[in-house]
């Protein structure tokens, strides 16, 4: 049965840390299947790598990201298989957009697999390894981090808006000297905090334009279908039915802002009172009630949280 009040949503990088599921898995046998199948598909033993790292390999984009997706469509086949309510949204921020995909029947698993993977080297290629950098702006108005962006780049040196997570929590991205000239203005603007991110390339940015390409090409080959569950979208916040679209959704994202603030404020419009964050990880749970402080959000990495949900 849908429950017209709940939600799920994906986390994307940044939730990775050695030793993750390993509660889980110990309770539940289909976790550790659902690495194997996505071990195969990769070429080496992801579950090692999630339980024995180092967390510098965990951290590499192309290896992140297929493991962040198999751990939360692993959780959501848990809360399937233990009779959990079907939500009436989802959303991932990120990379975990593609795990709501597989989960709302959009794309293989395989598939989704093999795709991240190369969605993580094309990012990555699209941008060397210290050239660019991102950094999170805390305590500060959206629009006057966009206009001191827009003011910095210049020349072909850019830096940009590209994750709107919460009021007063925004990451700015793009070429390393003008993310730290962008820096220096946001504090003096009033900013709380602009603190840098342990990332390897400036993710949704116009510099990921080439790697957005790449991807076009790559994700053509992928049969997707009409989501079972509705997707709220990271480029525009809404929901979209038609596969071709998504497709066309899923290109864009890669070279756009992440609208988080604005995707929570449309599921709370449509209803929903609780959010569950179903990967490792609770960063989207902090952030929904920091959006709607009203909503009920949880997440379910532990067998404890997992029956706890359930419960309520």
């Amino acid at each position: 049965m849908i429950d017209q009040k709940l939600a799920f949503v994906f986390p994307g990088q940044g939730s990775q840390s050695v030793g993750m599921l390993a509660p889980l898995a110990d309770e539940y046998s289909s976790i550790q299947q659902l690495f194997s199948r996505a071990s195969d598909v990769l070429g080496y033993d992801l579950w090692a790598l999630a339980q024995s790292g180092p967390q510098e390999q965990l951290n590499l984009t192309e290896q992140t990201q297929p493991l962040l997706l198999t751990s939360s469509v692993a959780i959501w086949q848990v809360w399937q298989s233990l009779g959990g309510s079907v939500p009436a949204l989802m959303a991932g921020h990120s990379l975990g957009e593609y795990s709501a995909l597989v989960c709302s029947g959009v794309i293989d698993f395989d598939a989704a697999v093999s795709l991240v993977r190369d969605r993580g080297k094309f990012m990555q290629q699209a941008v060397p390894q210290g050239v660019g950098a991102m950094s999170a702006v805390l305590g500060l108005d959206d629009q006057v981090i966009v206009s001191i962006c827009q003011d910095v780049s210049v020349d072909g040196n850019v830096v940009e808006a590209v994750n709107f997570n919460s009021p007063g929590q925004v990451v700015v991205a793009g070429n390393a000297d003008a993310v730290s000239k962008a820096a220096d203005l946001l504090k003096k603007a009033g900013a709380k905090r602009v603190a840098p991110l342990p990332v390897s390339a400036p993710f949704h940015t116009s510099l990921m334009k080439p790697a957005a390409e790449q991807l076009a090409v790559a994700i053509a080959k992928v049969e997707f279908q009409a989501p079972t569950i509705p997707i709220v979208h990271n480029v525009h916040a809404s929901i979209e039915s038609d596969p071709g679209k998504i497709r066309q959704l899923m290109v864009e994202q890669t070279a756009s802002p992440v609208r988080w603030t604005q995707s929570i404020e449309f599921m709370v419009a449509r209803g929903v009172e609780r959010v569950v964050e179903c990967g490792p990880g609770k960063v989207l749970s902090g952030l929904c009630r920091r959006i709607h402080k009203p909503l009920s959000a949880s997440a379910i990495e532990t067998p404890d949280a997992l029956q706890a949900t359930l419960a309520s």
